[in-house]
């Protein structure tokens, strides 16, 4: 085989390849957004059978991670801190149910 004609294959087996990536990527992010919308969809219906609390931590996680990364830790932190203290209250509301003191 000549050189023109390996350089050529190349060349068309380059362009080949690229033309491959462009399409599953493409492929890729259609199944991310399918993904995506599928869950939000399982989240909203599941959401209605769940308890209260449930729903809470949920909304949540969700508002956590729709906080840029910066502000996560310090979202995490109060989400733990508000759920820590719904623990004592209920505890408390127990305790004071059974009389004892």
């Amino acid at each position: 085989m000549q050189m023109k004609h390996l350089i050529i294959f190349a060349l068309v087996g380059m362009v080949a390849l690229l033309g491959f990536n462009l399409i599953n990527g493409n492929q890729r992010e259609k199944d991310r957004e399918s993904i995506t919308t599928s869950s939000s969809t399982e989240k909203a219906s599941t959401g209605v059978t769940e308890s209260d609390s449930n729903n809470d931590e949920k909304n949540s996680s969700v508002d956590i991670t729709s906080k840029p990364l910066g502000e996560q830790p310090k979202a995490i932190l109060d989400s733990a801190t508000t759920q820590i203290e719904q623990a004592q209250q209920a505890d408390q509301q127990r305790l004071d149910q059974s009389g004892v003191q």
